[in-house]
């Protein structure tokens, strides 16, 4: 396997813990944002990143995942929190 490639495993592994979570969540924290992440029986996990210091009804949220797992929702709601920010820049 390239070292490009167990590089990007490693970093996937990583992410994929309730750690690379913790990570994730302070790195938004310190762009402005907060994170709840909820779980729904079986069914799954999801997870919303807001602007830090408002009020927090739904119609607020900036990133939204809904995924299996909680590292995935994280990832997913925090990539879409930055997408949207960088359209609104």
């Amino acid at each position: 396997m390239p070292s490009y490639d167990r590089a990007l495993h490693a970093l996937r592994t990583w992410l994929d813990t309730w750690a690379g979570i913790w990570h994730v969540a302070v790195g938004m924290y310190r762009q402005g944002y907060d994170l709840q992440l909820t779980q729904y029986d079986e069914r799954g996990w999801r997870a919303t990143f807001y602007v830090t210091g408002m009020e927090h009804p739904p119609t607020s949220a900036t990133g939204t995942g809904w995924e299996r797992t909680p590292w995935r929702a994280v990832q997913s709601a925090a990539w879409e929190a930055l997408r949207q920010a960088s359209r609104d820049d």
